[in-house]
């Protein structure tokens, strides 16, 4: 499972989504289902402005997250 980190970056850094889409030239809708973990595919030049925006690597905006690991240590 891939897990987004953009509202908790967002939120540290006290952003709305009408800024980070205003800004960038996002559409807000796209970051609103990626800031809600809803996407299901992001253009490669949408991470790349939205990393740029916040200065993040990609690293830090997603991450993988390995099931089994997780069942095993429950």
């Amino acid at each position: 499972m891939v897990k987004c980190h953009l509202s908790t970056i967002m939120g540290e850094r006290r952003l709305k989504i009408a800024d980070v889409s205003r800004d960038t030239g996002i559409n807000r809708g796209t970051i609103t289902r990626m800031y809600n973990e809803e996407a299901t595919r992001v253009d490669l030049d949408v991470i790349e402005s939205v990393c740029n925006y916040l200065r993040i690597d990609i690293g830090d905006l997603y991450e993988i997250i390995n099931e089994d690991s997780s069942e095993s240590s429950a």
